[in-house]
């Protein structure tokens, strides 16, 4: 978690973003893909409002995750632990909490596991994201050093787990080829938005270019 925040970092202020800002997305947004995606389209010249629900869209799963947890969070906490609790959630944690009340059940527990992890979490990103913007600023273009490779490598990294069914790499595919296909025909930033929009199309449709539906396919 630290190194993929120290490369957010690094390439954050490579692309113009101020330190104060890069630090200020970690702490506030705390949310990796979003935050690469949103220096990109800063990057690109994209518009505040493309930037905005870009960042939404890629941030959709957590609603899944919040009404799985939901029970888990509330027991014994506070309102205000509950929203603490909410700006925690990632992936990792997410992914212990389940496998903590799958196994024993214990909600009280699970949720302990939860905040620990979470706030570890929180720590790690946040103090990588401070080191390699630091360090960023240091080293001067990004490209000389390769640590540009780092925003391709880790949005891959993120998403890598997503990609298991075929069926799943295929709709990822579809998006990409509707991003690179739009990127020079829209505006700035808007190319991003296409690819998701397609994404979300090829997935709703089962997309298989070999005709397969898409259960048939996740089935094998």
């Amino acid at each position: 978690m630290a190194l993929v925040g120290a490369s957010f970092g690094a390439v954050s202020v490579a692309a113009g973003v101020s330190l104060p800002q890069t630090i200020a997305l970690s702490v506030i947004v705390y949310a990796g893909g979003a935050q690469f995606l949103v220096v990109a389209a800063v990057a690109a010249g994209a518009a505040p409002a493309a930037i905005v629900l870009a960042g939404l869209v890629v941030n959709a799963r957590h609603l899944p995750y919040g009404l799985v947890l939901a029970d888990v969070l509330g027991a014994g906490g506070s309102r205000w632990s509950r929203v603490l609790s909410a700006h925690l959630m990632t992936d990792e944690a997410t992914a212990f909490t389940i496998d903590q009340l799958r196994r024993h059940g214990d909600r009280a527990a699970a949720r302990r596991l939860f905040l620990v992890a979470g706030a570890a979490l929180f720590l790690a990103w946040n103090a990588g994201t401070a080191i390699g913007a630091v360090g960023g600023n240091l080293l001067g273009d990004p490209a000389a050093w390769g640590i540009d490779a780092a925003f391709p490598a880790a949005l891959l990294a993120l998403t890598a787990g997503a990609w298991r069914a075929r069926i799943d790499r295929r709709v990822a595919l579809a998006g990409a080829a509707v991003a690179v296909v739009a990127t020079p025909l829209l505006p700035a930033g808007m190319g991003v938005l296409a690819g998701l929009a397609g994404l979300l199309v090829a997935g709703r449709g089962g997309f298989d270019p070999d005709g397969a539906p898409s259960g048939a396919v996740g089935a094998r």
